[in-house]
């Protein structure tokens, strides 16, 4: 076998390819976000109430997490060149509903009936096109990552880190321009469309022509059933009842069956592995929830929140997100390397949850420019490593698991956030208003409050329509003290990171245990691997599967 790294001899225009990939998510992610928020843009042109802005954000969110998990089954029988397209495609029909629904609102002499109604059509065209962004930006990161952790198998972490600076790096960009463009887009949204576009170009003419490596699943001889069962039953239990809940909630099932979808589906998939899954993996997939959260859920929520304290210091709220998103582009592009190997990628995880914590509780009472900005830059280190570097103890872990471990863990998350993470920390930030409101105005909360439900049970929430009935004075009162208090929720929202911290200290000492942290490696696979195509990588992995049930399920065992 080679003794040459796959770090010397890795396809650096594969790489950089899959790099532009992931800022062309981050371009869509965030240019979505800015004409769905801005008043003057989508909610003007196209009459949306808060409850379909929020559809249509949703919408570009829960396609994604699905087509990650959907892709990685299927992704070394049809060859990352084949996702690379679909990805591409998928960009290419989302641009082409939005610009049908500007001409649709936008036509000449549209007034009253006429353009309630094509408001109403072009409304479909936008949710559908989101919808297909989703799946465009998930099937992105279904071929990245493991094309990545393939090419450089001795420094997953490193190179998955490096790799994921595109997506903080976009936001940085993506949001700069954004911002930038600001007066042009109030009067023609379409160049935030067009946006998208150049990165989305750039990847499809690098990776076009690349060749692809051998999965190195495939490269070892391991099996597609040895490859479902290190996921196992447990993982995916966790993952079907995730997805059907979610399109539980979008088509308006019911529970029973979502349930019912949920284990006919589990108990198909445990028939065919009769695996449980690996232990280490199922606890990764559990942690990932509240990582998730941590990141994605407050980065979600963070501009909202810190809404009243910069707007104080006379500056965007966007630039908390931005900033903290330039300090993760950063060290992990250029640092995540050195910082690793010092750590070990358990270490790493472990003291970047106690640096989110630190920064957290201390944004959550943070006042004036300077303090805002360096209680961020505490949260924004602690953030930077969580994603890449699990992917990367995944990838190091459980490498069996190929494709589908590697990206259904990331689907997991994207799932938690979308259903249960997102809501909750909405409803932490309701609570501390609660508290804030009694706290200094005794009886007043009662006049504005209104009963809410969520998927884990009831709340109460400030009502909008109560508060504007309030008089001027008692009302701008109010208003300051929910700002105040959702911004005090940040300290509350420090759970999600101290249960991270917990479980990565009790994997330190298992590890420990184990003689410290080593990744594990196939067999069977050389380092040169990198330079065979995806489609002989997806020729073995149907030879592979020509294996006898009873060799695969010997083979499962040794989990």
């Amino acid at each position: 076998m080679s003794t040459t790294t796959n770090a010397d001899i890795g396809n650096k225009t594969l790489f950089w390819g899959c790099f532009i990939a992931l800022i062309t998510t981050a371009f869509a992610f965030i240019t979505r976000a800015f004409l769905i928020s801005i008043p003057d843009l989508w909610p003007s042109d196209f009459g949306l109430n808060t409850v379909q802005a929020q559809e249509l954000f949703g919408a570009g969110i829960w396609p994604f997490a699905i087509s990650i998990i959907a892709f990685s089954l299927i992704i070394d029988r049809i060859g990352y060149r084949v996702a690379m397209i679909f990805s591409f495609v998928c960009y290419v029909i989302y641009a082409a509903l939005a610009l049908k629904a500007y001409g649709m609102v936008n036509a000449t002499g549209l007034e009253g009936e006429a353009l309630k109604a094509a408001q109403g059509n072009a409304y479909n065209y936008l949710y559908w096109g989101s919808v297909i962004l989703g799946l465009g930006n998930g099937t992105v990161e279904a071929f990245i990552n493991p094309v990545v952790a393939t090419m450089y198998k001795r420094e997953k972490t490193k190179w998955l880190n490096i790799l994921h600076a595109g997506w903080p790096g976009g936001l940085v960009l993506g949001g700069v321009i954004t911002i930038a463009v600001g007066s042009q887009a109030a009067a023609d949204w379409r160049i935030l469309i067009y946006l998208i576009a150049a990165p989305a170009v750039v990847y499809l003419v690098m990776l076009l022509k690349q060749e692809f490596p051998v999965n190195e699943r495939v490269a070892s001889g391991t099996s597609y059933k040895e490859m479902l069962a290190e996921f196992g039953v447990i993982g995916a239990f966790i993952a079907f009842f995730l997805i059907f809940k979610q399109l539980g909630g979008v088509f308006a099932w019911s529970d029973t069956i979502v349930y019912a979808v949920t284990g006919a589906s589990v108990v198909a998939y445990g028939l065919y592995c009769r695996s449980l899954g690996r232990p280490i993996l199922i606890l990764l997939c559990l942690v990932m929830m509240p990582l998730a959260t941590t990141e994605l859920g407050t980065d979600g929520a963070i501009t909202g929140i810190m809404e009243g304290p910069m707007k104080e210091a006379g500056f965007n709220p966007l630039w908390v997100l931005i900033y903290t998103s330039a300090i993760m582009a950063i060290l992990r592009f250029f640092f995540a390397g050195p910082i690793v190997e010092k750590l070990t990628p358990i270490g790493l995880l472990a003291a970047s949850a106690a640096l989110a914590i630190i920064g957290l509780f201390l944004l959550a009472s943070a006042e004036g420019l300077v303090v805002i900005f360096a209680c961020a830059t505490l949260y924004g280190l602690g953030k930077t490593f969580f994603w890449p570097t699990t992917l990367g103890v995944v990838s190091e872990q459980c490498p069996k698991g190929g494709a589908l471990t590697l990206n259904a863990i990331a689907g997991i998350g994207m799932l938690t956030v979308g259903i249960v993470g997102g809501p909750l920390i909405g409803k932490m930030q309701e609570d501390s208003a609660k508290a804030a409101i009694e706290a200094k105005m005794e009886g007043t909360y009662a006049k504005v409050s209104e009963d809410k439900t969520y998927i884990l049970g009831g709340y109460t929430a400030v009502s909008d329509k109560k508060l504007k009935e309030l008089p001027e004075k008692e009302q701008a009162e109010v208003s300051g003290l929910v700002k105040q208090g959702k911004q005090a929720a940040l300290a509350n929202i420090t759970v999600f990171p101290l249960i991270m911290l917990i479980s990565y200290i009790s994997l330190g000492f298992y590890f420990k245990g184990r003689g410290g942290y080593k990744a594990v490696e196939l067999e069977g696979g050389d380092d040169d691997d990198s330079d065979s195509t995806d489609t002989a990588g997806a020729d073995a992995a149907d030879s592979e599967d020509e294996k006898s049930d009873d060799e695969s399920d010997e083979e499962s065992k040794d989990d």
